[in-house]
């Protein structure tokens, strides 16, 4: 059969969802698990845009083997070559680089024009290749582009040596039909696209991302560019994991195969959610939490006599048959240890150390720590150092009729031990106004989440927040037991998020994408 590759974006395009600003340490561990999950292809980010970028491209680049690790660059020059100095420490690199080609963006983004667009693209890659043994190119808003004009720009990338061309539905425009005899249209207007892997991007905003990448597959598409969940830009990209068992599931239809390890996606799934933040709704297809439930009591009479009766494919081959992870007080570190590379962590060192403090913790207070707690631990401890501010204490007075005081105690990594109080409406409310006097950065909450991790009433309480800074939002996301301690643990996650974006400035402007 014809393989298909799968390019995963979540560390780039992903990355660029509202609110969702990982750190080096969030990618790395990110990436470790797209490679157990044997993605083909990992863009592990856009070099030029910042130091933090640079490190994790460069970080995953030295440190995950097995799939390809790309950088994305625009046609410039200087992109190319940072994308280069991240990408060159892996055994397959790649440079993806790109250029809008509708007229739209020739004349309001690039200010520029066809020839100088086509001649450009040209020497990109040339330059691109001249560095780098693999070079992916993509016309960016592909789809609103001239078919004839588009044609050319290929045209001239193949004969540059792209050795990927990527058709990217930037905007997600297009429906499924109409992208098929598109890129039919395009294979037989350059012949040359035979000699490279023809590939496409799609973006959800119709909801039609996932059915424009299998109507690509089905005329000729070697490889799709997908992120876990269907996280990106607005509303998101093809969602590996539907894209995935899609071809998986109907190889009958598609002819294809893809090297994915299924029964990795339940668990890649939970913790691209549990480290960005983005939650997976319960109907989402495939890894949703109700995507196995049966409710109507014909579809439950139909799967107790024979599951294939409503099921079409099985929990056991995405991974989510559930775990038998139960630890309790007396379990030592290498339990721990074991049991979180099961659920896909690989924890060592300093992370470890606070991962198994905080397990410690919560097995005080609970019976048995499940394997819900303890991917919500590792999600929490994962990249956490990296921050600058640390929750050391609070304390809460809260009474009916009065408003609620809360005292904090902030250490940070180099300017010492901050104490302040406020006063706020409710407990969260007073602990949050606390730590803006405290840190001296003020931001203004638009969303607030909580969740019980598990079941009961020793449940662990999850908040997930979204705080504005200087006009731009930042995620955080906080663990206890004690609600108000989650709350004020996320809160704190959104500053070190927001400080770090801020010392690590982009050195270009708003973060552009195919």
């Amino acid at each position: 059969m014809r393989r298909v590759q799968i390019f995963d974006t979540t560390l780039r395009d992903g990355e660029q969802s509202p609110g969702i600003s990982l750190s080096v340490e969030e990618k790395v561990e990110i990436a470790h698990q797209l490679a157990r999950l044997k993605v083909d292809v990992i863009e592990a980010g856009f070099p030029i845009t910042s130091e933090g970028d640079f490190e994790s491209v460069s970080r995953i680049a030295t440190e995950v083997n097995g799939p390809t690790i790309a950088g994305l660059a625009r046609i410039h020059e200087q992109d190319i070559e940072r994308a280069w100095e991240a990408v060159q420490w892996s055994d397959r690199p790649r440079i993806h680089t790109f250029v809008g080609t509708s007229d739209l963006h020739i004349e309001h983004q690039m200010r520029s024009d066809r020839e100088d667009i086509l001649a450009r693209a040209g020497e990109a890659v040339r330059f691109a290749k001249n560095l780098c043994p693999e070079v992916e190119f993509s016309p960016m808003d592909a789809t609103r582009t001239d078919v004839g004009y588009l044609s050319e720009v290929v045209a001239a990338a193949v004969e540059a040596g792209a050795d990927v061309v990527n058709i990217a539905d930037t905007v997600g425009y297009t429906t499924p039909v109409e992208f098929a005899a598109f890129l039919e249209e395009l294979q037989e207007r350059v012949p040359g696209l035979a000699d490279a892997v023809l590939s496409v991007h799609c973006h959800d905003d119709l909801g039609l991302a996932v059915a424009n990448s299998l109507a690509g597959v089905q005329v000729g598409a070697g490889q799709i560019e997908v992120a876990v969940n269907g996280i990106g830009e607005r509303a998101g990209n093809a969602s590996l994991e539907e894209v995935v068992m899609a071809l998986v599931t109907r190889r009958d239809h598609y002819g294809v195969e893809v090297g994915i390890e299924t029964r990795q996606l339940a668990n890649t799934s939970r913790m691209v959610s549990n480290i960005t933040g983005y939650d997976v709704p319960p109907n989402k297809a495939v890894v949703g939490r109700n995507a196995f439930l049966h409710e109507s009591g014909i579809h439950q009479d139909g799967v107790l006599k024979d599951r294939r009766t409503f099921e079409i494919m099985q929990q056991k081959d995405i991974g989510l048959e559930g775990s038998n992870i139960y630890l309790g007080k007396h379990s030592g570190r290498h339990a721990l240890k074991d049991a979180l590379e099961e659920l896909g962590y690989k924890v060592e060192g300093e992370v470890l150390k606070r991962a198994f403090e905080r397990f410690k913790e919560i097995a005080d207070n609970k019976k048995t720590v499940t394997a819900a707690d303890l991917e919500a631990i590792a999600a929490d401890e994962v990249g956490s150092f990296e921050g600058k501010f640390v929750l050391e204490s609070f304390r809460v007075v809260a009474a009916t009729g009065r408003q609620s005081r809360a005292a904090v105690t902030i250490s940070h990594a180099e300017q010492g031990t901050f104490e302040a109080e406020a006063e706020g409406e409710g407990p969260v409310d007073a602990v949050f106004r606390a730590i803006d006097a405290a840190t001296s950065i003020k931001g203004r909450l638009t969303d607030f989440r909580i969740d019980a991790v598990t079941g009961g009433k020793d449940a662990l309480g999850e908040v997930r927040v979204s705080v504005e800074f200087e006009g731009a939002e930042y995620a955080g996301r906080g663990l206890s037991q004690d609600v108000v301690e989650a709350a004020a643990r996320a809160y704190v996650r959104a500053v070190n998020v927001y400080t770090a974006g801020r010392m690590g400035a982009t050195r270009v402007g708003a973060k552009a994408t195919p």
